[in-house]
């Protein structure tokens, strides 16, 4: 018997074409999968669909990237999200965790951890993609 998706997840990152790849990914594993390329889109789309997962882009924020984090948990405690960054230093992916962030996934190792990524969460765990700077 397979497994039940989940409800919905909100994917944001302003890059047209990462968004079309890790849609398919996610489509997997949630019912509905809505993209959002902005801040204020992905604050909306989590106020009317109160998605059970969101994936962002560390970059979505124009003005401190780390800051993404905190502003989603600030706003939306009980939501599970997950970074996506092409940054792998252990200072932002420190800063990210530590402002609510459940999952930190590298942009080149999404494909590979993404999946991972986000049954982890789903499991109430944390993830951090490998390879990242120690």
């Amino acid at each position: 018997m397979a497994a039940e998706k989940s409800r919905c997840v909100i994917l944001a990152d302003r890059h047209q074409n990462l968004l079309e790849g890790i849609r398919g990914l996610l489509e997997t594993l949630f019912e509905t999968v809505v993209m959002v390329a902005d801040k204020r889109s992905l604050f909306e789309a989590i106020d009317k669909v109160r998605p059970d997962m969101a994936v962002v882009d560390l970059s979505l924020s124009a003005s401190s990237q780390v800051s993404i984090a905190g502003e989603i948990k600030e706003s939306y405690p009980e939501l599970k999200f997950i970074i996506l960054s092409v940054h792998d230093e252990s200072t932002a992916i420190d800063e990210v965790m530590s402002a609510g962030a459940a999952g930190f996934v590298l942009k080149r190792s999404v494909a590979v951890d993404l999946f991972e990524a986000v049954q982890s969460v789903q499991e109430g765990r944390t993830f951090i993609s490998a390879g990242t700077e120690e």
